[in-house]
């Protein structure tokens, strides 16, 4: 028991340190990215081709004003941007990074832990960050906070249907709701191929989840400022940036996993292609964002709820019909 909780905690600080690198490292990715859609070069100063800007960044950050606004509840205030980059965090307890590798002798997981319900936990988790939004927009007493945090918990919560519906489908096809069990069934051939609407669901929810152009109405300045971040200045609003950037990442970690099959590639190792296909994932968002214009919020939740939940339900009764006539 002292070993299996040791090897745990040992994952669990390595997995944190690459997921705070990794957030670090996507806002400058985002950046250049960015500046090379728009004809410029983008941070390029701080270190050898500027690798060491989110280290100044959160430098800068650190060293902000620590401001509390008059009328804030106090605790709610701190409570809701660290529970927004906890509930970030904490769906990686179930989320595979790679297949068993020899370590020391020994067969280690690259995963926490396989869970037979491991969708269901994802899903459940990351619904948790809802509340953040919430009780960040109404601790700060302030009215365009407050709109905007109902306005994001109203999105959050109707493209979090999409999302499911999508993530049943899949476990549908593979006859499992653990993670592990849907990227060893993806070994011969990927479920987009035989769940392309599925895809397109998972990934337009997923966009609209993360608060990413077109769907970034939470910082539609013109109208709410920055929504239900406009109170929050320092270390405050470096964990609602961190819990966005992670959320990212998880997201085309998750695509990759339920979709694109896991590490399953040829010639590079597993951990390789999962690092690959999140990545391809994560420009993916980067180009969205360089792309798309932002959307009004009556045209974002009518598409949500009359467009992709109804799609969502038709796939999900097709794809039972073909999972129980065919056995696919």
């Amino acid at each position: 028991m002292t070993e299996v909780l040791l090897a745990a905690a040992a994952k669990s600080a390595i997995l944190l340190f690459l997921l705070l690198t990794a957030c670090a490292y996507m806002t400058l990715f985002e950046r250049r990215l960015l500046a090379r859609f728009q004809i410029r070069h983008g941070p390029n100063r701080v270190g050898p081709f500027g690798l060491l800007q989110p280290l100044a960044d959160g430098v800068k950050l650190i060293f902000k004003e620590n401001f509390t606004p008059a009328g804030a509840d106090l605790l709610v205030y701190w409570i809701a941007p660290a529970l927004s980059m906890i509930a970030a965090l904490f769906v990686y307890a179930v989320i595979p990074i790679g297949p068993e590798v020899q370590l020391f002798g020994r067969t280690v997981p690259l995963y926490l832990a396989d869970v037979n319900i491991g969708i269901l936990l994802v899903l459940g988790t990351s619904s948790i960050g809802v509340y953040g939004v919430i009780l960040g927009g109404w601790s700060v007493n302030n009215r365009y906070a407050l709109l905007g945090s109902l306005r994001s918990s109203a999105q959050l919560i109707s493209y979090e249907l999409a999302i499911g519906l999508a993530a049943v489908s899949v476990a549908m096809t593979a006859g499992s709701l653990s993670l592990v069990d849907i990227v060893a069934a993806q070994q011969h051939r990927w479920f987009v191929v035989l769940q392309p609407v599925g895809f397109l669901l998972f990934i337009i929810g997923a966009v609209a989840e993360t608060n990413r152009a077109p769907f970034d109405l939470p910082e539609a300045e013109q109208e709410l400022i920055a929504g239900f971040q406009t109170e929050y200045g320092g270390l405050k609003f470096a964990m609602f940036y961190i819990g966005e950037y992670i959320g990212v990442v998880t997201m085309s970690l998750l695509a990759s996993t339920l979709f694109f099959g896991g590490w399953h590639g040829p010639l590079l190792p597993g951990l390789a292609w999962v690092a690959l296909k999140t990545l391809a994932f994560a420009a993916l968002f980067i180009w969205l964002r360089a792309t798309m214009p932002r959307v009004r919020h009556d045209q974002l939740m009518a598409f949500g709820w009359k467009v992709l939940v109804p799609v969502g339900l038709l796939n999900v009764i097709v794809t039972a019909l073909v999972v129980t006539l065919l056995g696919v």
